[in-house]
């Protein structure tokens, strides 16, 4: 079953320097329906205008991928840690027993991120942050993994929670294949272009909520740039 779900669909806010969109509950936008998607929590699609960003805030117990699409963000945490993570590239922030940070749009022009919220198996561990390059080429007509708290997995950037955030980038006419065990869940967004995924036609931007699905079949109608998420139910 792939269920899409278009980008005009998604809920969201619109703060002037933050335009968001809500793949999933977040906020001020509240679907029963659309509360997650087994462990993962929030997709958000944020779009950030330059000089502007997110103060100081708090969080505890939640997994957080920043997948930069555009631009860069920059990120300062209570621990001392601060970095700036670019396009293509990803930040993973375990937030564990607590963490305060702030993210900012320190540029001159708009950046544009995912940012990915999945449940961890467990509570109350040490916070942690870390980023990583992930050349486009890498990745280049096949997923690859960027995040991940799955054994095997070595070169991605780790995760508290069995899951994995992969990058995928296909030129048009390009098909690439990912195998899903059937009882797990998976949550598909093309940041770029426009793709088939098992004949089911996404536009940019727009989710596909993906179970029972043993393989995956991804043709890029024009260049495509995908994240996709691998989740426990």
């Amino acid at each position: 079953m792939i269920e899409r779900r278009p980008f005009n669909s998604l809920g969201g806010a619109d703060h002037g320097w933050l335009k968001a969109k809500h793949h999933f509950s977040f906020a001020g936008y509240n679907d029963a329906k659309r509360m997650g998607w087994g462990a993962l929590r929030v997709w958000n699609d944020d779009t950030i205008a330059p000089q502007t960003g997110f103060p100081a805030h708090p969080h505890a117990d939640m997994e957080i991928i920043t997948y930069v699409r555009e631009g860069a963000i920059t990120h300062r945490d209570n621990l001392g840690n601060q970095g700036r993570t670019v396009a293509g590239d990803v930040q993973v922030m375990s937030a564990g027993s607590g963490i305060a940070h702030s993210e900012y749009n320190l540029e001159q022009d708009t950046t544009r991120i995912f940012q990915i919220w999945i449940i961890p198996d467990e509570r109350g561990r040490a916070p942690s942050w870390g980023t990583k390059p992930f050349p486009a080429g890498e990745r280049s007509g096949r997923f690859v993994a960027l995040a991940s708290g799955i054994e095997g997995d070595a070169d991605a950037l780790p995760l508290r929670t069995n899951a994995r955030v992969l990058g995928a980038t296909l030129k048009a006419g390009e098909v690439t294949h990912y195998t899903l065990d059937k009882q797990r869940l998976a949550y598909l967004v093309p940041a770029k272009g426009v793709v088939e995924i098992n004949g089911v036609r996404l536009d940019t931007r727009d989710g596909a909520a993906i179970r029972d699905e043993t393989t995956l079949e991804v043709k890029a109608l024009e260049d495509a740039e995908l994240v996709l998420v691998d989740t426990s139910p």
